[in-house]
């Protein structure tokens, strides 16, 4: 006797979406063997057969029993959600088949997890992306950490399947940390949850809101590319066809200058020492995350050449590489660690000296209370005030706004003027009348004229030095007697650092023969 063995998807959780195939190799099949669940959507078309079920965490068994059945000479229909070939049953069933087996095998494939996700939010998926399962109960989790960041540094689109459960919580937020090393906070992503099932909800945030919020095993993740854009209430990402020239940073020369001293800036004084460089006749390029700062940088230091935007990994080692960059001096801000820590990587990886410039902390002469996270600080703020006040930036809102209990208090924010700054903050749901745009840094009375007028009653800052102006808000709130919460700077093993333009300038590697003394 010669049986039939059909791998079977049923598709996301709707009859509607299952395909027509199924139907026909169902009334074929003597034998179902499946899961309960995945029996819902086909009950109507297996009356009168042979039906054997086995739980969660048996699928080796099901496997194996829908084997014995095909050699037996039983027409078998081993049943899966979504695509059986993908995640699914396929593949248990294909390790265990012998190659003395005769019976015929038919896969019948079906709309797996990632279309029906990207089907509910748009056209994510429309060029090159992957899918990765966060599960380490049949893969190693540095496997899963390892392929996360290959996905993150190539910028490809993704779905992420197997989001978190009751054992594994953590687990995505260190792969949505990886994330947001090598993409930008902005990147547009999708939460699905019971796609076209009962309670299917569907919500488009940004790359940064990811990070704050839960998930469980019915949930997918879809995060976009650098490309993806937002229409009415869609994602998509462009295919081409022109689109890469769309690309979210700003170059302004038509010639990027040979053998620069490459500056990484986000502050004032990066900006300052940028300029302080260019006077020992060295070819400069200011590089920083937005177009404001770019404007910054034109003011403050004529003459230099720009590159603006958050541009990613692969796009930061495209221009390094091509331009023959001399040496990397990486400026940005104390808070930055992620950018910091790639750009020791890109050195590493193209032979670059790599130099950190890091602004001094502030003396502490006025009482706070430290912290080491801003999900501490978060927690902390809710005790301590009512009216809190932000001088945080704008990257890490989502830490207090998002937090548990945080819309029993009334959110005050002082950020840069740069439009991606502002949306942020009303993307989520800091009222405009909370919001305050303006370039720092601020007086002592300027401080206290503000929180006065807003009646703020607690304040969270960073140490960001006296160039960031931390001497004058630690001021105004002891004058005030206003609880200050004072985040830490994190910890980063910078290969060579200094704490003042002379020990960068000593540092730097002597000019080329040809180059102005």
């Amino acid at each position: 006797m010669t049986g039939k063995l059909y791998l079977v998807s049923v598709g996301p959780g709707t009859a509607e979406l299952i395909p027509p195939m199924v139907k026909d190799a169902l009334a074929a099949s003597d034998v179902i063997v499946s899961y309960d669940l995945y029996l819902t959507w086909i009950q109507p078309w297996i009356s009168g057969k042979d039906i054997r079920t086995l739980p969660l965490t048996q699928e080796r068994d099901r496997a194996q029993l829908a084997l014995e059945q095909a050699r037996a000479g039983k027409t078998v229909a081993l049943i899966s959600s979504g695509d059986i070939g993908i995640y699914a049953m396929a593949t248990l069933a294909y390790e265990d088949m012998l190659e003395t087996d005769t019976f015929d095998v038919q896969l019948i494939p079906g709309i797996t997890s990632a279309n029906a996700c990207a089907s509910l939010l748009g056209a994510p998926l429309s060029h090159d992306f992957a899918t990765l399962s966060l599960s380490d109960l049949l893969c190693p989790w540095e496997w899963i950490e390892k392929r996360a960041r290959h996905i993150a540094e190539a910028d490809l689109a993704a779905v992420f399947y197997n989001v978190q459960s009751k054992q594994r919580q953590e687990g995505v937020y260190r792969v949505l940390d990886i994330m947001l090393e090598h993409k930008r906070p902005e990147t547009l992503c999708g939460i699905v949850h019971n796609a076209y099932r009962e309670g299917q909800t569907v919500e488009i945030v940004t790359l940064a809101e990811l990070r704050t919020r839960r998930f469980n095993m019915l949930t997918s993740l879809v995060i976009g590319n650098r490309f993806t854009k937002r229409k009415r209430n869609w994602i998509f990402s462009p295919r081409g066809y022109g689109n890469w020239d769309d690309t979210p940073d700003t170059v302004k020369a038509d010639v990027l200058p040979n053998s620069a001293v490459w500056v990484f800036s986000g502050t004032s004084d990066g900006n300052a020492l940028a300029r302080e460089i260019a006077a020992t006749g060295r070819e400069v390029i200011v590089s920083s995350a937005t177009d404001y700062g770019a404007e910054l940088v034109e003011q403050n230091c004529p003459g230099l050449t720009t590159v603006s935007g958050r541009l990613g990994i692969e796009r930061r080692r495209e221009l390094l590489r091509d331009s023959g960059a001399r040496v990397i001096v990486d400026a940005t801000h104390p808070y930055a660690s992620d950018m910091s820590q790639q750009l020791i990587e890109l050195a590493q990886e193209l032979a670059l000296p790599y130099l950190r410039y890091e602004r001094p902390s502030a003396a502490d002469n006025h009482p706070a209370e430290h912290v080491a996270t801003m999900a501490d600080a978060a927690r902390l703020a809710m005790q301590r005030g009512q009216r809190i006040f932000l001088a945080t930036g704008s990257k890490d809102l989502a830490a207090f706004v998002k937090a548990d209990g945080a819309d029993q208090r009334q959110w005050f924010v002082r950020l840069a003027p740069d439009p991606q700054h502002l949306q942020r903050a009303i993307d989520l749901g800091i009222p405009r009348s909370h919001l305050l745009a303006m370039q720092g840094p601020f007086s002592q009375a300027a401080n206290e004229t503000l929180w006065r007028d807003w009646g703020i009653d607690c304040v969270v800052t960073k140490q960001s030095g006296d160039a960031g102006g931390y001497g004058t808000k630690a001021a105004a709130a002891a004058a005030l007697g206003i609880p200050l919460i004072v985040v830490d700077r994190p910890v980063l093993d910078y290969p060579a650092m200094a704490s003042d333009f002379a020990g960068v300038l000593a540092a730097l590697p002597a000019q080329q023969e040809g180059q102005p003394a």
